[in-house]
Parts: C-alpha cells; structure tokens; sequence
C-alpha cells in the first residue's frame, strides 16, 4: 500500500488528444475525472488484468489514481498498478489493494533513454539473458522485448 511515482508526460495515450489536461481544469472536473478513471479501468480490463471488484478513481487536478480491489496474487496487483501508471497524465498511483494470495513484492525500474531489457537484466541479475525473465513479468503491457520506452516504468521480479 502506498503512493508509486509515474512520469507523467510518459505513458498509453488513454484519454486522447488532451483530455488529461481537460481534467485538470475542467468545468465540471467529477465527470472529466469519471471518463478519465473509466478509460484507466477500460484499459486494465482488455489486459485481462482486472479482478471483479477492480474500483479506479481519477484526480485530475493532482494527476492521481487510486486503485482499490482484491488481486488473486501480488503479480497481477503489481501489474494492475503499472497499467494504471504507464498512462499519459498520470503522475501517481494510490494503492489501496490487497491480494488474495501473498507474494514477494517485486522492484521496480523507470525506463531511461538507451535501456534495454537486457542492460535492465544485468543491472537487477547480473545476467543480461535474463532480460525474457523481465519481459514475461511485464506481459500483458510489452508486446515485444524491444518496445519499452523512457520514463515506463517496469517490474522487475524476485530472481527464482
């Protein structure tokens, strides 16, 4: 439980042209924040990700989302909190889950200019051919071990 730290300029482009920033000031904030939380849970659901009482609200205004529901493992909880954080306009991520079955917690890694998996791998294991071990946990969110780009940020699981 805890507040994660996003870049907010980085990330899916949820919410269209500029409608992060629409939410911001909007003049009717409660409903740009809806369509913002809905678009952040929309999201998390095509990604299989989403448990039943998957709850997100959105503050526009402090680029907030919270996260509430009960994750079957702390993987998928891990997971639903980067999908949350990897949008465009969201600088912070609330989270108020718990989890079904209890997990070591993974580290996290925010992708900077130059990184790949395999340079992640090394820095975390040791051991750049590794780096599937890093794309796997990351699934459904990487599509391609070449796809990351710079301010993503990544979990990066216990070494088994």
């Amino acid at each position: 439980m805890g507040f994660f730290d996003f870049v907010k300029e980085a990330g899916e482009k949820l919410f269209g042209g500029n409608e992060a920033k629409a939410a911001e000031t909007a003049p009717d904030p409660a409903a740009a924040n809806a369509k913002a939380a809905s678009a952040i849970h929309n999201y998390i659901a095509a990604l299989q990700l989403a448990p039943a009482d998957l709850a997100i609200s959105f503050d526009g205004a402090a680029s907030v989302v919270t996260v509430t529901g009960t994750a079957p493992d702390q993987a998928t909880r891990e997971k639903i909190l980067l999908a949350a954080g990897n949008v465009a306009g969201v600088a912070k991520v609330e989270d108020r889950m718990t989890v079904a079955r209890s997990e070591p917690e993974a580290q996290f890694h925010t992708v900077v200019r130059g990184d790949t998996l395999s340079a992640i791998a090394k820095q975390f294991y040791g051991n750049a051919n590794k780096y599937m071990a890093i794309f796997e946990a990351n699934k459904p969110m990487l599509t391609h071990p070449d796809k990351i780009y710079p301010g993503q940020v990544l979990r990066i699981p216990p070494q088994a």
